[in-house]
């Protein structure tokens, strides 16, 4: 097993431990979540910078997997993936839902698709620190363009468990996603809850998890698809962590320069 497997598979033994309850999950992801949403509401500069990083990071993701957005198997799910984990979309209201209702979710819905968004809670909240720890540091740094600032951030955070860990989190979930979809009966139980989940003010999680089931029951199999997330984000954490800063560079300028987003 090398050393890609290995973390994979501390990380998800790691994860199992918190699999018991999805409620005390979503509490305590959301309570990280609210309270970086406090530190940025008293700092509008601290605030433009995470947005600055976030949209950058969806530019980053669309030139990254072009080639699966214009795929026809892959589409629905490399837009899932921009629009619910990587993109610069405000978040704030399905937080709010999270968090006021985490006990709710748990009694509402069945257990694997509460588990699943306890899974989304976890991956926000660790998405959300990454992107704060940037944000800091976007502040400070002084660079030609915003390649070169964000790739100077990287390094400066240069948290790599973290960054791992973000990346076995969103495959973890990609893959309950797809296990759902394999569930006998779930879609059409997901549509019989779009009214109690609406009443029950959870509107925006049944739109995740129904655009989630359905965007990876259109690929009839996801194993494919999240490899090329892993090898392709693993590349990323590497070349921007370990690669020469000159070379990082050019890579990710081309990369860019291919979609026309610099």
């Amino acid at each position: 097993m090398g050393p890609w497997e290995t973390n994979r598979a501390r990380y998800l033994d790691k994860l199992g431990v918190f699999m018991d309850s999805a409620a005390p999950r979503i509490r305590q992801a959301m309570q990280a979540v609210v309270a970086l949403r406090q530190y940025h509401a008293a700092s509008p500069s601290l605030r433009t910078a995470v947005l600055e990083v976030k949209r950058f990071q969806a530019q980053r993701f669309r030139a990254t997997y072009a080639d699966l957005l214009q795929d026809p198997r892959y589409r629905h799910a490399a837009l899932f993936f921009l629009d619910e984990l990587y993109g610069d979309r405000d978040y704030e209201r399905r937080d709010q839902q999270f968090a006021r209702i985490a006990n709710t979710i748990a009694r509402l819905f069945p257990v694997a698709v509460a588990d699943t968004a306890a899974t989304l809670a976890e991956v926000h909240a660790l998405t959300e620190k990454l992107d704060h720890q940037m944000a800091l540091c976007w502040l400070g740094t002084d660079a030609p363009g915003l390649p070169q600032r964000y790739i100077k951030c990287w390094r400066a955070v240069a948290d790599r468990l973290a960054r791992q860990q973000q990346l076995q989190a969103v495959l973890h979930l990609g893959e309950e996603l797809d296990r759902l979809t394999r569930t006998p009966g779930l879609r059409r139980l997901l549509k019989m809850m779009r009214a109690p989940a609406a009443v029950a003010g959870l509107s925006s999680l049944q739109h995740f998890l129904e655009a989630g089931f359905e965007a990876f029951a259109d690929m009839q199999g996801a194993a494919e698809f999240l490899a090329i997330i892993g090898q392709r984000e693993a590349a990323w954490i590497s070349s921007l962590l370990d690669s020469d800063a000159v070379a990082c560079e050019t890579k990710m300028l081309q990369l860019l320069a291919l979609q026309g987003e610099h």
